[in-house]
């Protein structure tokens, strides 16, 4: 956590001095506050990863002589037969196309995306795998 809290604070430098370089260059304010946002956000990120490694110590990413069986092997379950994700982003493409072309279509995006958050939610309680 240590190399990526460090990784996403020296980004955060860079974007700030990309920002101010690029505000200085161009005077296009739209653009410099792009770029000084980003910054923003790698700044959040190192914070939070900084701030996490230190109450939670050192882990085996951050251990050079670290094996590979020091590492955690329960990542958690991910499901690999599921067709809710892929519904879930199609449902949310719905609901983005209808900002742009009718509210309509936005309403039944939201719908079908509730629908689809359900159906991945509940999956292993119903049907042919349920537990």
């Amino acid at each position: 956590m240590k190399i990526g809290g460090k990784l996403f604070a020296w980004a955060s430098v860079l974007y700030f001095g990309i920002a101010t370089v690029y505000g200085f260059m161009s005077h296009d304010p739209i653009g410099t506050t792009a770029i000084a946002m980003s910054g923003a956000l790698a700044f959040l990120v190192a914070f939070y990863m900084l701030f996490t490694a230190k109450r939670v110590g050192d882990l085996p990413e951050d251990n050079e002589v670290a094996r590979i069986e020091d590492a955690d092997s329960d990542y958690g379950f991910f499901s690999p037969h599921s067709m809710w994700p892929f519904a879930m982003g199609l449902s949310s493409f719905l609901f983005v196309m209808g900002f742009v072309f009718a509210n309509w279509l936005a309403v039944i995006g939201v719908l079908a995306l509730l629908f689809s958050i359900f159906g991945l939610l509940f999956e292993y309680y119903r049907g042919d795998f349920a537990s």
